[in-house]
């Protein structure tokens, strides 16, 4: 699995149109999963933030390295454990709801924890650019209370476990797919693993367009429905 700007700029490409394409057809269709659908297009933002880390890196101002690399953690420490769980609780029957608010909430806390102390102290974000990977190496606040594997632990809670306790199907399916990226990143790509899980989960959130438009064939639109 190779890593570059062409990478991430060729999956920005494909990802940010198919992501919109994908919330048209479920605002067509089924505009409950219209949040899930919006992530293809929000993996897509976020490779297109790392393919700009790998320009600026080529370049002699270090300091778009860091600006782009900001980017690119606002999705990674704010993004994925708010949005993910804030998408399931759109698919979720009332009497479950209040579980993927917890998830959301808790995700903003962890997330905001470990995003908003880059901006206060210089140096607590480190970009290191390997031959095939970028490596994002921090401080991070929770540091002085938690182990750093207990810290992601949490972190994989918040974005993993809303998916997988869904009642809904198309979402435990993904989880799965999150989880074995997730696998595959702890055993062979550790060195860089900021890195290759986004882009794996990017690659793997490709199937919430084909579940949508799968859904999109199994039921009418709407408006014919309703005609």
């Amino acid at each position: 699995m190779c890593f570059s700007a062409e990478a991430s700029f060729t999956a920005a490409a494909l990802l940010i149109p198919l992501g919109g394409v994908a919330v048209a057809r479920a605002m067509k269709v089924t505009p409950k999963y219209a949040p899930l659908c919006t992530l293809p297009l929000l993996f897509g933002l976020q490779q297109a933030m790392e393919g700009l880390v790998w320009v600026a890196g080529g370049g002699p101002d270090g300091a778009w390295v860091e600006r782009f690399s900001l980017a690119y953690m606002f999705f990674s420490w704010i993004a994925w454990p708010v949005w993910v769980p804030v998408s399931v609780y759109f698919l979720e029957p009332p009497r479950r709801r209040p579980l993927y608010l917890a998830f959301a909430v808790g995700g903003a806390m962890l997330g905001g924890l470990q995003y908003i102390p880059y901006f206060a102290h210089e140096g607590w974000l480190r970009t290191t650019f390997l031959q095939y990977a970028i490596r994002y190496s921090d401080t991070q606040l929770l540091d002085a209370l938690m182990t750093r594997e207990a810290t992601y632990l949490f972190y994989l809670v918040f974005i993993i476990v809303p998916l997988l306790v869904s009642s809904d199907r198309a979402a435990r399916i993904f989880g799965v797919l999150v989880t074995f990226v997730l696998a595959i990143t702890y055993f062979f790509f550790s060195f860089a693993y900021i890195s290759v899980f986004c882009m794996g989960g990017a690659i793997m959130s490709s199937y919430l367009v084909w579940m949508i438009f799968q859904k999109g064939a199994d039921a009418p639109p709407r408006a014919a429905a309703a005609a």
